[in-house]
């Protein structure tokens, strides 16, 4: 068997030629130490960049604001303009529940209970109009057995005062309700 074989290198040290062109292969050298590589902590240094600068920005937010109160309390104070004044809260309104026959049953079957609805009454000498504005469903109960086109009823949550305009509303017009 020969020895030059394709299988052999010119640069490999086996191989039984002294001879050795100088451009076949680089001198060798040995490898310098270095440090052993950390990956998959480049997401670390990027997440903490990131809170540093929040936190940056969210301070300078707040001196600026600081700054922009102060500046206008000084700048109102040398025009001698008082600061406005808070109005006091406005009274609690007190809701009722409110059963009220719709005409439409179908309608009443849509609604859920905390659905905001608007109530509208149908005359039939005048044009519709609406006797409460964004009333709370409350409950829809159960629809009555034996009762045929005669509406459906639900319950709402509204002030005393609509309370009243409701049922003055059912007694003498059919009562109609749209989702708000």
């Amino acid at each position: 068997m020969s020895r030059t074989s394709s299988s052999c290198s010119p640069c490999s040290p086996s191989s039984p030629s002294p001879v050795r062109s100088p451009s076949a292969c680089p001198p060798s050298r040995p490898v310098p130490p270095f440090p052993p590589l950390r990956v998959g902590r480049a997401g670390g240094r990027l997440r903490r960049a990131v809170r540093r600068r929040r936190r940056a920005t969210a301070a300078g937010l707040a001196v600026v604001a600081a700054a922009l109160a102060v500046g206008g309390a000084q700048a109102r104070a040398s025009r001698g303009t008082a600061p406005p004044v808070a109005k006091p809260p406005a009274a609690v309104v007190r809701l009722v529940s409110a059963p009220v026959r719709i005409a439409d049953a179908a309608t009443v079957r849509l609604l859920r209970p905390g659905d905001l609805v608007d109530v509208v009454a149908a005359e039939r000498t005048g044009p519709p109009r609406v006797v409460a504005a964004g009333a709370r469903v409350a409950e829809v109960p159960e629809p009555e057995k034996g009762i045929g086109d005669g509406g459906a009823l639900v319950v709402l949550s509204v002030p005393r005062d609509t309370a009243r305009a409701l049922v003055g509303a059912g007694t003498v017009a059919r009562l109609a309700v749209t989702l708000c």
